[in-house]
């Protein structure tokens, strides 16, 4: 499964300036001119303002998505610094979206980045995303995660999901009604729990997480899909599983 979604197309009214012609010269030495407008005009909501969503948020600002939403409700605190990198010792005490909307902001003028302090729950989720080319699964906890999932399931909007624990961490591509959704790949939640982690994994993680959401925008190479991708940094070692959709599944399961 290797083409973008049909509806991420360069308008033949976009225009990509001589400054972002230089910007983003190496890159659209890969995937031309079009797929730059292809990046432009994308929308992508990015659920989690913390190690996963700082690293995924960072590399799509650069490579020049149009717009990014970013949603969260906390606060940055010490204990976030060792993996959280778009917030700094100055920071502790703000809003993380504040704190986001900065750095991003900062990085790239080029692109728009809206936030939204609030907490994703089932009243709002579908508000959230509602004009989204597709979603980034940066949070730390599968409730959150199932919402999201019902929510792209849907609207039908790619759902890219990544999670990490200590030196681990895994990743997969979801399209709604072609492959497994995260109900299907884990059928219960684990218990909720403060887990280890190391900041670097995160990097590893979120950095898959971008290139997949590049690659579906531009529309080249092999997604990650119905593969779910588990990085063990302890062994340095990358292991695929072949997942499958459960016909059973009680969120995708009448997608047919």
């Amino acid at each position: 499964m290797s083409r973008g979604k049909e509806n991420i197309s360069a308008d033949a009214d976009v225009y990509v300036s001589e400054s972002e012609l230089k910007r983003y010269e190496r890159q659209i030495k890969i995937f031309g001119e079009e797929g730059q407008k292809r990046l432009k005009e994308a929308k992508v909501t990015i659920a989690g303002a913390g190690g996963l969503g700082s690293v995924s948020a960072a590399y799509l600002t650069v490579a020049g998505v149009g717009r990014i939403r970013v949603v969260d409700n906390d606060v940055v605190e010490l204990s976030n610094l060792n993996r959280q990198i778009l917030h700094w010792e100055k920071d502790i005490g703000r809003r993380k979206t504040e704190s986001f909307e900065e750095k991003l902001s900062e990085m790239n003028p080029e692109v728009e980045v809206a936030v939204l302090n609030e907490k994703i729950v089932e009243d709002n989720v579908a508000d959230i995303v509602c004009d989204s080319d597709l979603i980034v699964d940066a949070m730390d906890n599968f409730q959150t995660r199932y919402l999201l999932n019902r929510v792209a399931l849907e609207k039908n909007l790619p759902f890219f999901h990544g999670g990490v624990y200590g030196f681990e961490g895994q990743m997969t591509t979801i399209i709604p009604g072609k492959t497994a959704c995260l109900r299907c790949i884990f059928p219960e939640a684990p218990a909720p729990e403060t887990f280890p982690i190391i900041g670097a994994t995160c990097a590893v993680v979120g950095g898959i997480q971008a290139t997949e959401v590049v690659k579906y925008i531009v529309g080249v190479g092999e997604l990650l899909t119905n593969r779910l991708l588990v990085w063990d940094g302890v062994d340095a070692r990358i292991e695929e599983f072949a997942v499958e959709r459960n016909p059973a599944c009680e969120d995708c399961g009448d997608l047919g």
